[in-house]
């Protein structure tokens, strides 16, 4: 049975700068869902068009616009390249230019030219589940995630808050606060 080996991490996307290459239907979905989930992310869009509705998701976050053909100086500055223009051959360009200088790429929809991979996300207060399928079926986590969308409970956040305030009370070495937390939660899965 094959396995997902892909590392799950939670970015703070306002302390990076993410390029997005490309001005249509992918980067309009790319930029939604990213901004869906890290609303105060920095993002710079390079495409010579882009779409009305992009244009109107952009204008809703930190979003720069620039009217242009990729060129390799617009990789300068940027953590993270997403590449989502019409033509292979760019994007695969764009993947080169950002191995070369170690860059995290996303070529959206070809995988062995992705360094990562944007999963479903579902997010209730500082609850956040991330879904991979590996890149396999989108729609498969699609599905997952409006799956857990239903199942988390609504207040989720204030079991999350409330545990943080007690956390803070327990006395011990780290060993001892873990098994109190652990104790003390091990019903939770029960309760969902």
């Amino acid at each position: 049975m094959e396995r997902n080996n892909l590392y799950p991490i939670f970015l703070k996307a306002k302390n990076l700068d993410i390029l997005i290459l490309g001005g249509g239907y992918v980067a309009e979905e790319k930029l939604t869902f990213l901004l869906k989930s890290s609303p105060d992310a920095n993002v710079t869009m390079v495409s010579p068009m882009f779409r009305e509705g992009t244009i109107k998701i952009a204008n809703t976050g930190n979003v720069k616009r620039i009217e242009d053909v990729y060129k390799i100086d617009y990789l300068k500055d940027h953590h993270i390249v997403i590449a989502t223009t019409d033509q292979p051959e760019v994007n695969i360009k764009i993947y080169d230019d950002c191995r070369a200088q170690s860059k995290l790429v996303n070529v959206a929809d070809n995988p062995p030219y992705c360094d990562f991979y944007m999963g479903g996300i579902v997010t209730k207060g500082n609850v956040k589940v991330a879904i991979s399928t590996n890149g396999k079926s989108p729609t498969t986590a699609k599905r997952l995630r409006q799956y857990f969308e239903d199942v988390i409970p609504e207040n989720i956040d204030d079991l999350v808050k409330n545990l943080n305030i007690y956390r803070k009370t327990i006395k011990g070495d780290f060993e001892q606060k873990v098994e109190k937390l652990n104790e003390f939660t091990k019903g939770l899965v029960e309760k969902i």
